[in-house]
């Protein structure tokens, strides 16, 4: 059997690193550098790495480009295969990787970019982002059956993840805060507008975004008006969006009139800087059934889906009915950058709101659910929202959360905070026949905290719940962090090594609004109302 040349492009890099060690290469300079990396003998083979005037940003803007490049490899791969005879599954499958891996690439030319003005927090953001994409392939090609997928495309997303890693540690030894460097004005607004702000807020907000959030409809701009009754531009949502503009630098709105709209919205890359007005939680809703049972990817299965950059939605609500026996079945995911959303709600069963990568805010929202129903590897910060578990199918567990942290140096995790964690209506008459916790590691660093809310008598008093045996008990992070209510009692939680009752301040403000999310820098040109960091009166309880 001929071995394909993907698989010995993989093995040739660990030959390359190994003939390195024997001449000495990785003892000087390329050892230094690489030191604290998961894959070194990946590391070690980065170009001029073993030179000792080759500078630190140098060398890990040299992987991103090497990765990059694999990234470039393995598209193409994909794409021979997609051409072939496949199950619709499995074809699905594929299609989201090719879908993923056109995001990288996008991703990682941000990362760059960010390096390159000395914007750390934002380079983080980016590889953290590029690197949850190919676990999605990976968990998508899984999912479809993953033995009929050549293994070739599998060892490619491991390499390509792999690579990212050691970016993303090599990132940890830069300063947290490095002064931009004096580079043009022309030159910078090409990054469009990503971490750069001016008096206060990023370059592609306007002074008249910032009421957009608080006022009331009439005095709003509108451009465009969904309506089922035609008295609008169109009568489906799908329609208007196709019909904005792309990669706009300004606010684009769409006011969605009350009713029920029952379709599949997938708001592309290329559309920056929409905004979703519905008349109200309930009375503007989304839906659609997308569901694994019967034949989606999770990924494919939402009711809306948004991937373009400064997503911002307000009362509306987004939800998937297919009903707790379809399993995955999501009602939103968010690909979105620094996307917000105030007043809305998220209404499904097992995996309803996707927080899939990047910086998301949610605040007065509503979140309804059972199994993993707030799930992905974005940095997500809930405000002010209740969280409301369903009466699930016999013999399944609630889980609030199922965060996807992979690598101990993404910047990622979900933060509750000022919220209210409690039982949905249907819920009630029947708590105690069925057991509800906080969440459950999806994968190995796993990193989700509780801050300041009121936990309602639903939760076990263990209140975590393991994924599969030991796994990730030891690696995860989940705290908890001056909550209140019946099931808000630690003293008969979990004694996991990753999990601990957070007792200062400034352990707990990690996970707050401007250190987590760095909100304020954005969240302000929003209007939304948001809690920077923790409330005060918590501020002299540490223990």
């Amino acid at each position: 059997m001929s071995i394909n040349s993907s698989v010995l492009l993989f093995i040739l890099s660990f030959i390359i690193s190994g003939i390195n060690a024997k001449s000495g290469v990785d003892s000087g300079a390329a050892h230094t550098h690489c030191d604290g990396t998961l894959y070194p003998s990946l590391c070690t083979v980065i170009p001029n790495i073993e030179s000792n005037t080759t500078t630190l940003p140098e060398i890990i803007s040299e992987s991103i480009t090497q990765t990059a490049d694999d990234v470039d490899y393995f598209t193409k791969e994909f794409t021979s295969v997609l051409r072939s005879t496949l199950d619709p599954r499995r074809s699905l499958a594929i299609t989201d990787c090719l879908e993923l891996l056109h995001s990288t690439v996008q991703e990682l030319k941000i990362a760059r970019s960010s390096l390159s003005i000395g914007r750390v927090y934002d380079l983080q953001t980016f590889l953290s982002a590029a690197m949850t994409n190919q676990d999605t392939c990976l968990d998508g090609l899984d999912l479809s059956g993953g033995k009929a997928v050549p293994d070739r495309l599998k060892v490619g997303i491991d390499r390509i993840t792999r690579m990212m890693s050691n970016s993303l540690a090599l990132t940890i030894k830069l300063p947290k805060e490095v002064e931009e460097t004096k580079k043009p004005v022309e030159e910078k607004e090409a990054l469009d507008g990503y971490g750069i702000v001016r008096d206060g807020f990023p370059t592609w907000v306007k002074k008249e975004d910032r009421r957009y959030l608080k006022d009331p409809i009439h005095s709003i701009k509108i451009d465009l008006v969904v309506s089922k009754d035609g008295t609008g531009n169109f009568t489906t949502i799908t329609d208007a969006v196709a019909a904005a503009p792309t990669k706009s630098k300004s606010r684009f709105v769409i006011y969605i009139k009350a009713g029920g709209y029952y379709e599949n919205v997938d708001v592309s890359s290329k559309k920056y800087n929409l905004m979703f007005i519905g008349d109200g939680m309930w009375k503007t809703s989304v839906k659609s059934n997308k569901n694994v049972v019967d034949g989606s990817s999770t990924y494919r299965s939402a009711t809306v889906a948004v991937n373009g950059k400064g997503f911002l939605a307000r009362d509306i609500t987004f939800e998937n009915y297919a009903g707790p026996s379809k399993h995955q079945a999501v009602a939103f995911r968010s690909s979105s950058d620094k996307s917000a959303f105030y007043r809305c709600s998220f209404a499904a069963y097992q995996d309803t709101l996707y927080v899939h990568k990047l910086r998301q805010f949610y605040r007065d929202c509503d979140v309804y659910g059972t199994v993993d129903f707030i799930f992905g590897n974005s940095a997500v910060v809930m405000q002010n929202c209740n969280l409301y578990a369903r009466k699930p199918d016999p013999k399944q567990k609630n889980v609030f959360t199922a965060q996807g942290r992979k690598d101990p140096n993404q910047n990622t995790g979900i933060s509750i905070q000022d919220s209210k964690i409690a039982a949905a209506a249907d819920l009630i008459p029947v708590k105690d026949q069925f057991k509800s916790y906080l969440g459950r590691p999806w994968k190995k660093y796993s990193r989700t905290v509780i801050l300041q809310t009121n936990i309602e008598d639903l939760i076990d008093p263990a209140g975590w719940l393991e994924w599969k045996g030991e796994f990730a008990l030891d690696t995860l992070y989940y705290g908890e962090y001056m909550n209140v209510g019946a099931g808000s009692d630690t003293s008969r939680r979990v004694t996991w090594p990753g999990y601990r009752v957070i007792k200062n301040s400034s352990e707990a403000a990690q996970f707050t609004v401007n250190q987590f999310i760095q909100g304020d820098e954005w969240l302000c040109a929003t209007t939304f109302p948001y809690t920077s960091g923790l409330s005060s009166i918590d501020l002299s309880l540490d223990v």
